[in-house]
């Protein structure tokens, strides 16, 4: 009983963090290139009174053992990065990936952070910086007296000014591809930092190297869906109760056992 109280409080644990993962999620619904995570679990070390195989009081070899599991942990929190939908947004300066890749941005630090939300802006000097106002790398910067910017699938970014007939190229947007991107650290903001798990970034131009294409005008949305995410939220809330049942009955009978 009292194994089964310890059991069911880890179960209790573990749905309460499925839910957390579960209710982030949801929260980041319309977050520009947000990627949901995924809990994962793994069962706890079991306690074996009998192991497969062992000798019986006949002699004879048990066909199999008797192993009483002691609870479950959460293991890990993956990051899903699946593509996520595209609408277009009318914006010369929002961007979309197509594909793998990550646009690369100074953090205030100086280190290099990663993004997949493309909904840049220009700053008072011209150039192109996160909404934050982190600058993207490498460092592009648009003329005040631009009439118009194209930026190519490539990622090669021309403007049209006054009294020009042909557009001037003004710069050239890189990717980063990670051998896992699962392994990469969420900093909030949008952005992600490498780790030992995602390696080292691969930097190249949009369409080479295994990177994306840049699609102008549009942005990628969160690639959660919503109906999954109900119908896990309903399914954790279940499990939840039921292990809590499981505490009450254990409880029950821990106390009928004491009764005198």
């Amino acid at each position: 009983m009292f194994r089964a109280l310890h059991s069911a409080a880890t179960g209790m644990q573990a749905q309460q963090t499925n839910i957390d993962v579960t209710a982030n999620n949801l929260a980041n619904v319309n977050t520009t290139g947000f990627k949901k995570s995924r809990a994962e679990f793994q069962d706890l070390i079991y306690q074996t009174l009998r192991a497969p195989g062992g000798q019986t009081g006949t002699g004879a070899s048990a066909p199999s053992g008797l192993q009483i599991g002691l609870g479950v942990r959460t293991s890990a929190t993956q990051a899903m990065h699946s593509q996520g939908a595209l609408h277009q947004s009318g914006n010369s300066l929002d961007i979309a990936i197509e594909g793998n890749g990550f646009l690369q941005v100074q953090r205030p630090n100086g280190d290099m952070g990663y993004t997949r939300s493309g909904n840049l802006k220009s700053d008072a000097d011209g150039r192109l910086v996160t909404s934050d106002g982190f600058p993207v790398e490498p460092s592009i910067t648009i003329p005040p007296d631009a009439t118009s910017i194209t930026i190519s699938t490539t990622g090669m970014i021309s403007v049209t000014q006054p009294g020009q007939a042909n557009a001037v190229e003004v710069g050239q947007l890189q990717l980063a591809n990670f051998a896992n991107p699962g392994g990469l650290l969420s900093t909030g903001r949008n952005l992600y930092t490498p780790t030992a798990a995602s390696g080292q970034a691969v930097i190249a131009n949009p369409g080479d190297e295994g990177t994306g294409a840049i699609s102008q005008g549009f942005l990628e949305s969160s690639n959660v869906e919503v109906v999954n995410e109900m119908i896990d939220l309903i399914a954790s809330q279940r499990a939840y109760e039921v292990n809590q049942k499981v505490i009450t009955a254990a409880d029950e009978m821990l106390r009928k056992t004491t009764d005198r």
